[in-house]
């Protein structure tokens, strides 16, 4: 089940609020923190649209960057075994970890519906 929405290339969360029986989110990927609610789905998708649009104006507006900046390195938390066969496997394909690690996160983002 997809729990996402997407809108000219931006990413909103969906939540669900038992105690105010209400639908929210915030824009990912920006510095800012915007947010946007709905009772429906409907409702929600058209908040998030008017958010991203409204949001798109005001960095054109004040002329900041629209996107999050990223430096192009994480720190990923796996499991010792899972670790040692990555690196196994790196090392049999002449491979770096680094190289083997972006490799594979670039087929699940190609496999992305």
């Amino acid at each position: 089940m997809k729990q996402a929405l997407e809108y000219k290339g931006f990413i909103g969360s969906v939540h669900y609020s038992a105690d105010d029986d209400i639908l929210y989110g915030k824009i990912e990927g920006i510095n800012d923190l915007v947010s946007y609610e709905g009772r429906t789905i409907d409702e929600i998708r058209k908040d998030f649209h008017d958010a991203v649009d409204d949001y798109l104006s005001f960095c054109k507006e004040k002329s900041k960057p629209v996107y999050k900046s990223y430096k192009g390195s994480f720190n990923v938390r796996i499991s010792e075994d899972l670790h040692r066969k990555a690196v196994q496997k790196a090392v049999i394909e002449g491979l770096s970890l680094n190289q083997l690690v972006q490799r594979a996160i670039e087929k699940e983002i190609e496999a992305r519906p």
